[in-house]
């Protein structure tokens, strides 16, 4: 069969179906030619419809395009239109675009990816031998105190929030929690001179 020329006349079902056929059988260059002038422009503005900038429409237009030629051997006239195959291959792109969009590639070398050099042996053995001061120097406080380093340090809470929940004035859990630092400082640095 051959392809139109130059004209942008409506192809029928059939001799869509049988341009995509050309294509797949004989990379008829001429076939898809026909078929580009007639579907781009339609692709194109579909795109733009559902959202699509006018560049990206573009670019998308050419995947459709690209698609077409590519597997032009995957169509089937029992199954669907040229047209539905086409739009379908379309709306799929958009999606795909979209999706890259909002999840962009990831960049190896970013900086947030990039695992933390190991802790030297010296550092990992001075950094436990200091959490082993630091609770044995809590052991030492008094209840109170303990348990305010507790529900203001391991569970994050404000001073305030730790006030209204255990019935104490705000004065009295930031005075408790200094008299509980000042302490735990004296513990610990007598240790380290030790």
């Amino acid at each position: 069969m051959r392809a139109p020329a130059e004209d942008t006349a409506t192809p029928d079902r059939d001799a869509q179906a049988a341009l995509v056929e050309a294509i797949a059988a004989k990379a008829d260059k001429a076939a898809f030619a026909a078929l580009f002038r007639y579907f781009a422009p339609k692709v194109k503005g579909y795109l733009i419809k559902i959202g699509t900038d006018r560049g990206q429409a573009e670019e998308l237009t050419q995947e459709v395009m690209l698609t077409v030629w590519r597997k032009a051997a995957t169509f089937d006239r029992r199954q669907a239109s040229v047209s539905t195959w086409l739009f379908t291959i379309a709306r799929n792109r958009r999606i795909d675009a979209v999706r890259k969009e909002r999840r962009p590639e990831l960049d190896p070398n970013d900086p947030m990816l990039v695992p933390d050099e190991p802790e030297a042996a010296d550092v990992r053995l001075d950094t436990l031998d200091r959490e082993a001061r630091i609770t044995r120097a809590l052991k030492t406080l008094p209840k109170e105190q303990a348990d305010l380093v507790h529900e203001a340090f391991y569970l994050a809470k404000p001073h305030s929030q730790i006030a209204e929940e255990t019935k104490i004035p705000l004065g009295t859990v930031k005075s408790r929690l200094r008299l509980a630092f000042a302490r735990l400082r004296k513990a610990v640095e007598g240790e380290e001179s030790v």
